[in-house]
């Protein structure tokens, strides 16, 4: 088992799949490890749906697109400007043809829902990593809107994606991209 030091600096994030799929029971298993990360007062308000149908993943992509450009129609100076060649590429998938896609989210009630659900969201990709697998964020993936889509996955109306996460196995891991040093504002002793 690697160091805990040398998983942060080899997870990455992954946009380049085999194409081979990944059994449930071993999704699961990382869920359910993810379920270790910390969150406000235990409430673990997190809920997650397994997408394991590219078809499916696709038709989610196409929707997400649609929707996304739709919002960029109505505000052109949305920072989503930057992706728009890509969502106006009708070959393009947001998912990156990964071969499962995993949702975080929950009620949109709860006030600590993104920070609980991105806390179990970063547990899963690390566990995924030291599983062998590669994951990817991909914000762009959670701007669903079409009701019957919404209802296929058994989101309701309270339902709030959090973290859009694909993964399956990498082609290959790219190397780690130059961070800066942090700034740290002030130190008092």
């Amino acid at each position: 088992m690697a160091s805990f030091s040398d998983l942060l600096k080899t997870r990455r994030s992954i946009r380049d799949y085999e194409d081979k799929q990944i059994g449930i029971e071993l999704v699961k298993e990382i869920i359910a490890e993810s379920c270790l990360a910390p969150n406000s007062s235990n409430g673990q308000p997190w809920r997650f749906i397994i997408v394991n149908n590219k078809p499916m993943m696709a038709t989610l992509s196409e929707d997400s697109k649609k929707n996304l450009l739709s919002d960029l129609e109505k505000n052109p100076n949305s920072p989503i400007k930057n992706y728009e060649g890509a969502l106006r590429n009708p070959g393009f998938n947001v998912f990156y043809n990964a071969p499962c896609l995993v949702f975080i989210g929950g009620s949109k009630k709860i006030r600590s829902l993104s920070v609980d659900c991105a806390l179990a969201a970063s547990y899963f990709m690390l566990l995924a990593a030291e599983k062998g697998l590669g994951t990817c964020w991909v914000g762009l993936g959670s701007n669903i809107k079409d009701p019957e889509l919404l209802s296929s996955l058994g989101m309701t109306e309270e339902y709030q994606i959090v973290a859009p996460i694909i993964i399956g196995y990498p082609k290959n891991i790219p190397e780690i991209p130059e961070r800066a040093a942090p700034q740290i504002l002030e130190v008092i002793s």
